[in-house]
């Protein structure tokens, strides 16, 4: 069975850069067709779609959040990481990761078969 565990910081001060790591277990990132995903939920509301790393290592990133997001792995420990920077208050929210199948696109979270517990972060002074 896959298993994801976010991992990093639950405060931020404002302006910092965000770093979060998944660990991935049961499975490895670089296996055919998989992609490897960060998703967050602020407080009272939906989820949001920030990015992913596919299996070959290529990135992809929402359009509202590609300026400051950068998600990079490491193959020899199975890991992806999450950097946001130039964090605000507006980014507090739990984080997520997750596996998403080739055969789904990227905000058809249902294709999402393995999730994180989510981690919580906030951002605040």
């Amino acid at each position: 069975q896959v298993q994801l565990q976010e991992s990093g910081p639950g405060l931020v001060k404002p302006s910092q850069t965000l770093t979060l790591t998944c660990t991935v277990s049961g499975g490895s990132i670089t296996t055919n067709y998989y992609s490897w995903n960060w998703i967050r939920q602020p407080p009272g509301k939906g989820l949001e779609w920030m990015g992913a790393a596919t299996y070959s290592g290529s990135t992809y990133y929402s359009s509202s959040l590609k300026s400051r997001t950068s998600i990079s792995r490491d193959t020899s420990k199975n890991q992806f990481t999450l950097q946001l920077s130039s964090v605000t208050p507006e980014d507090t929210a739990v984080y997520y990761c997750a596996r998403l199948s080739g055969s789904y696109y990227y905000t058809d979270y249902y294709g999402m078969d393995y999730w994180g517990k989510g981690t919580l972060v906030t951002v605040s002074s």
